[in-house]
């Protein structure tokens, strides 16, 4: 019953690079906002009750078609949508398992270090920058507290978003967008599977042919 809704991920997140590739508008708003309920969908079948990833999907549902808008008010809202998804996250993650504190020194490093250069380019958008950059280095670094492959999807959701910052800095390269939405898609779908199958409930292990037959107190 999951893999259907991986599948349909991969062929929804092909077709999302193409509209990017091809600045096209329809497209992207076509593909874009199913992304991340095509995973709530596998979560469920995977775990058959709502929890902190559950919540993070809903709210990254409701940045993307926030961020396929123009303006800073529409960037802001994304913004915003996306910090309550890195704060049930990191809500989740923690409450399964403390994350090694060198990972943690090490993405609040990364956090520091990347804002003092983004800083000066930013204007208006420093302290919301700063803020939300804080709640994603928390929740990548909780991640690894979680799975290798959670790990990897909390690091790329770090690059995604440090290269929409560099975008919001006025900086650009070719082929940026691409690379975002290529590391986001990734970074989700590390981060769902890799959730479930840390969660997963496991079967009860049979009982031994010694333990069957010791009469019952």
């Amino acid at each position: 019953m999951r893999r259907p809704w991986l599948g349909l991920f991969g062929a929804v997140a092909l077709v999302e690079l193409v509209g990017v590739a091809l600045d096209s508008t329809p497209t992207q708003w076509l593909a874009k906002p199913l992304l991340a309920p095509l995973l709530l969908a596998y979560l469920w079948t995977a775990r058959r009750r709502l929890d902190g990833v559950a919540v993070g999907l809903v709210s990254a549902t409701a940045g993307d078609v926030a961020l396929l808008l123009s303006g800073q008010a529409a960037f802001l809202a994304g913004m915003g949508c996306f910090l309550v998804t890195q704060v049930a996250f990191l809500t989740a993650f923690l409450r399964r398992r403390r994350p090694p504190v060198p990972a943690v020194a090490g993405y609040l490093l990364a956090w520091a270090g990347a804002n003092a250069l983004l800083w000066g380019a930013l204007g208006p958008l420093r302290l919301p920058v700063l803020g939300y950059s804080l709640a994603l280095s928390l929740m990548a670094a909780a991640a690894t507290g979680v799975s290798r492959r959670a790990a990897a999807g909390g690091a790329l959701f770090l690059v995604s978003d440090l290269l929409i910052g560099v975008g919001a800095a006025g900086s650009d390269f070719p082929g940026r967008d691409l690379v975002v939405m290529t590391t986001y898609a990734a970074a989700l779908l590390l981060i769902t599977t890799g959730w479930a199958a840390a969660t997963e409930a496991r079967p009860a292990r049979p009982p031994s042919p010694a333990e069957a037959t010791q009469p019952v107190p």
